[in-house]
């Protein structure tokens, strides 16, 4: 079948952000919006003839077509082989997954990640390497280069393929693999975990809900904890994946898992809670009454993973985006492994992974996971946290307390402000990065300034650079503010704002409640920054 050449010319803003590049479900549609972009990664690695890759995604609004679209442009473009998930589905850790189990070249993955569905909505398209994670800035930066002086694209001009039914077939001269979405992934897990012991403590009367939130973690969910974990039918909230998420917007946190966090806080609460988001990489964990940030998940899953068999013979080093707090840092210290701060973005953790430098990853967005892909796996968190429970025989509550007694208690919260004026946010950024040199020694509200920078990153593998990444400022009360925008959103800027302080005492830090005792640096960041004055919101739009 001969390819079609479809002449087209440069969309301007199509560059890749910490996750691919990422648009209104609207815009995607748009004439050769997706095409360009698609084409534009294949050229940046230098065509993919004979190349084998993998494709699937959320499932969000879209996600079919785009499926048929990409398949028939790789064919054009002289592939081998796109191994894909049965109706376009595969959790992004799924994805990672497959292209490393069935050594693949790499693999393009559909998901806006934790940002809502529908044709009103958010769509995006990442491409991920051999490896299974996402690609590095050297290649984001070189599609971007082609979308910028792309001139054609090619496909071929035949029907959509028949992406429903597992099996093969073939398009052009290129084989369509279409496989479970669910397996290879949950084997993986089930390699990693002690499921006699979780499934022993759930027939004992342990009780849990996991909500899926209508996304692409909904299968394997149900796979893993009902049918192979013996939990009963139901544990699985809203397990159906459906293309606007049921209207909710997949982002497993306080404010948009409401439906969880009422169960998880009210008289009929189960013993354990988590959600996972959109394309299945980010997690929430619950206790009865009791909520644990993503950044103390990190540091009790570090210092507890030696109680799974995957990880029994410790760890080589945990690895933190530089916003999440610094609880992690404590354990690896206690540990006596390597710490390493990256910037926000799981792609920074590749190379660290790739050479045997961390097992264990974690950002404060929710994202954890470990050197079993390249991607954080919110399924993964939350059974490394049930076999952590399976072992010790107490509370999520009780672990917490005695994580807190040992470590100490960095409380810690984000307010994120969101699709606010894109010049406003930069402005306010530029401000405060000016002054950073004069800050030291300085007060801000109630705290007095230690240290000042804006966030550079040199990756000790492959030496590259990354710069411009946040701006820290460290305060003599053992306390840290972060102010840094966002790469995830569609519409304007959202400015995200990190604070955190440690509580060495135990008894204080067990009681602690983050927004009252973050209070002081609360004041300073906005002593600092005039985030009320500049961008005329009372409050942010989401505290986490």
């Amino acid at each position: 079948m001969t390819p079609t050449l479809v002449k087209t010319a440069p969309i301007p803003g199509q560059k890749p952000g910490t996750s691919g590049l990422r648009a209104r479900t609207r815009t995607f549609m748009g004439p050769h919006y997706l095409e360009n972009f698609v084409q534009s990664v294949f050229d940046a690695l230098g065509g993919i003839e004979g190349r084998t890759l993998v494709l699937g995604g959320d499932g969000r609004y879209f996600g079919r077509e785009a499926s048929a679209r990409i398949l028939k442009m790789a064919a054009a473009n002289g592939a081998a082989k796109v191994v894909v998930g049965r109706g376009g589905l595969l959790s992004t850790p799924a994805a990672s997954a497959v292209i490393r189990t069935l050594k693949a070249d790499g693999g393009l993955i559909l998901s806006a990640s934790h940002n809502p569905g529908g044709e009103d909505g958010d769509f995006g398209v990442k491409y991920n390497i051999a490896a299974g994670g996402p690609a590095p800035e050297s290649i984001t930066n070189a599609i971007h280069a082609h979308t910028e002086t792309i001139e054609r694209y090619l496909t071929l001009d035949t029907p959509d393929p028949d992406l429903e039914t597992v099996g093969t077939l073939t398009l052009g001269g290129m084989t369509v693999e279409v496989i479970d979405p669910v397996k290879i992934h949950a084997d993986l897990l089930e390699s990693l975990f002690d499921f006699a012991a979780i499934r022993e403590m759930i027939a004992a009367g342990f009780t849990l809900r996991f909500d899926a939130m209508h996304a692409a973690t909904g299968p394997y969910a149900v796979e893993v904890l009902e049918t192979r974990l013996g939990a009963p039918a139901g544990t699985v909230m809203n397990a159906t994946p459906l293309p606007d998420f049921g209207g909710g917007h997949p982002d497993p946190n306080p404010t948009h898992a409401h439906a969880l966090w009422n169960l998880m806080t009210g008289p009929e609460a189960p013993d354990f809670g988590a959600a996972s988001d959109g394309d299945g990489d980010r997690n929430m964990i619950l206790g009865r009454e009791v909520y644990v940030a993503p950044s103390d998940s990190l540091a009790v899953l570090a210092a507890n993973a030696h109680l799974a068999p995957g990880y029994a013979r410790g760890l080589k080093g945990i690895a933190r985006s530089m916003p999440t707090s610094r609880a992690a840092d404590r354990v690896a210290e206690a540990l006596g492994v390597e710490l390493h701060e990256t910037p926000t973005g799981w792609k920074f953790f590749g190379t660290l992974l790739d050479a045997s430098r961390a097992t264990i990853c974690g950002e404060e967005s929710f994202g954890t996971g470990s050197d079993h892909v390249r991607e954080k796996d919110g399924l993964w968190a939350v059974l490394l946290w049930l076999n952590i429970l399976a072992v010790r025989k107490i509370s999520v509550r009780e672990i917490l307390e005695d994580h807190w007694a040992r470590f100490g208690r960095d409380v810690y919260t984000r307010h994120d402000y969101e699709a606010i004026d894109a010049s406003v946010a930069e402005t306010l950024m530029g401000d405060l990065r000016a002054r950073l040199a004069d800050l030291a020694g300085t007060r801000a509200g109630p705290l007095t300034v230690e240290a000042a920078d804006d966030f550079s990153y040199t990756d000790p593998i492959s030496g590259d650079v990354a710069t411009g990444q946040g701006i820290r400022i460290l305060f003599a009360e053992d306390a840290r503010l972060v102010l840094r925008l966002s790469g995830t959103g569609t519409e304007g800027a959202t400015l995200r704002v990190y604070m955190e302080r440690r509580l060495a005492d135990p008894a204080e830090a067990a009681r602690a409640d983050p927004q009252v005792s973050l209070a002081p640096v609360i004041e300073a960041a906005e002593a600092l920054a005039g985030i009320r004055a500049r961008t005329g919101r009372d409050k942010p739009d989401v505290a986490t």
